[in-house]
């Protein structure tokens, strides 16, 4: 699969994680933060590595690939996979189920994980599907782990509800976003 760049929601991208950053920028959200360490003004958490991508009728490549994780939307994890000169291609989806997925199949429609195969041991599978097609991404177990190690730290499961920032919620839908 060949990276493409940002598209509109539904599109093959999915939506853009909106902390990104430009490479060698350090990973935090636009001004409108709180200072770090206020109840919602912690750092995101970003973890960058190189995963392999495949696709039907292609050769599996390796890609860089960035992990990110941002507590202003807690529920949900970031996987940009780019290319070294061309925009990256973004998907959102649950943080609960990339943690599934460590140790069992999990997921339906769009984004599903597994863990490692007998042959792999040190790999998690992401399907990603779309009108597009399909792409099996590899990354390497220890580093999704570690990346969510990371993010339950920040917010730990069960309680991201205390994270949420309902009036934005309401104003984005409200205002025909995402």
């Amino acid at each position: 699969m060949t990276p493409r760049p940002r598209r509109a929601p539904g599109a093959f991208g999915r939506r853009a994680c909106e902390y990104r950053h430009s490479p060698g920028e350090h990973p935090v959200r636009p001004a409108a933060r709180r200072p770090r360490g206020t109840a919602q003004g912690a750092a995101p958490v970003a973890l960058r590595t190189e995963i392999v991508v495949g696709s039907p009728g292609r050769p599996p490549v390796r890609l860089p690939a960035e992990f990110r994780y941002d507590r202003s939307d807690p529920y949900a994890v970031c996987l940009a996979v780019g290319a070294p000169a061309a925009p990256s291609v973004d998907w959102v989806f649950a943080r609960s189920l990339l943690t599934q997925g460590l140790s069992g199949p999990a997921g339906a429609g769009d984004v599903l994980v597994s863990p490692r195969r007998p042959d792999r041991p040190d790999v998690v599978r992401i399907v990603l599907r779309s009108d597009a097609g399909e792409a099996v991404v590899e990354a390497d177990t220890a580093a999704v782990t570690a990346f969510l190690r990371r993010a339950d730290a920040l917010v730990p499961p069960g309680t991201e509800h205390h994270h949420l920032d309902l009036d934005q919620v309401v104003a984005r839908l409200t205002a025909g976003g995402e």
